[in-house]
């Protein structure tokens, strides 16, 4: 992991060298929606007691926001890298033996709230305001907290959270791609899919990865 951090590092100040002259800088933030795809309820299981009850997976949504550098490289392509703050993880809805509330069942809920830094490293092709671009990321995981509830009634008879960044892989890596639009005066819009490649499990046992949707808008100087 290390030495693709060094080589994406390497490529990135590379690339900016070589084009300082014609380089842009932008900031993009938006909205995600992530999961975890593979053994992800194995995963938490981990941390929690779940019982052999109905249990349903959805996606936690977040946010994302930080800068990018645009470096053309001939015709209508440029490489970008960025680094943005990220929030991913997932929930889990259903029979979640909380304990001292085991018997509300249906009525529990457990997210998993993880804060990355992505670290991509794109190319991208411009067609008259119209762009697709795709490549590797690396990510960093700043902290993960688990947070449990539970409720009757509507009313809330748990609530609790803890830190267990410990139990998940710091290091990520994936690739990413998207669509977008830029208009003339630099704004523009994107929508992109994160797919995670490494174990999220600290150990590695368990075959369970980070998967993100997400949209933006931003603004090229």
């Amino acid at each position: 992991m290390k030495k693709q951090i060094l080589l994406f590092l390497s490529i990135a100040i590379a690339s900016v060298g070589m084009a300082q002259d014609r380089t842009s800088f932008g900031i993009r933030g938006g909205m995600t929606s992530s999961s975890m795809k593979g053994d992800a309820n194995e995963s938490l299981q981990n941390l929690l007691e779940v019982t052999d009850g109905m249990i349903t997976t959805r996606n936690q949504t977040g946010m994302y926001a930080g800068g990018f550098v645009s470096i053309p490289v001939g015709g209508q392509f440029s490489i970008e890298p960025g680094v943005y703050y990220s929030q991913k993880g997932y929930e889990l809805h259903g029979a979640l033996d909380l304990k001292g509330v085991e018997f509300l069942g249906v009525n529990a809920k457990a997210q998993l709230k993880s804060q990355y830094i992505d670290m991509p490293l794109l190319v991208k092709a411009n067609f008259n305001g119209f762009q697709v671009f795709a490549g590797p990321q690396v990510s960093y995981l700043t902290r993960a907290d688990l947070k449990t509830s539970a409720g009757l009634l509507g009313f809330n008879l748990l609530s609790e959270k803890f830190d267990v960044t410990d139990e998940f892989n710091r290091w990520d890596a994936g690739v990413t791609g998207g669509i977008g639009y830029q208009f003339s005066n630099g704004f523009h819009v994107t929508a992109a899919y994160d797919h995670g490649l490494t174990k999220v499990d600290a150990n590695r046992n368990v075959d369970a990865y980070n998967r993100s949707f997400k949209v933006g808008v931003g603004f090229s100087f």
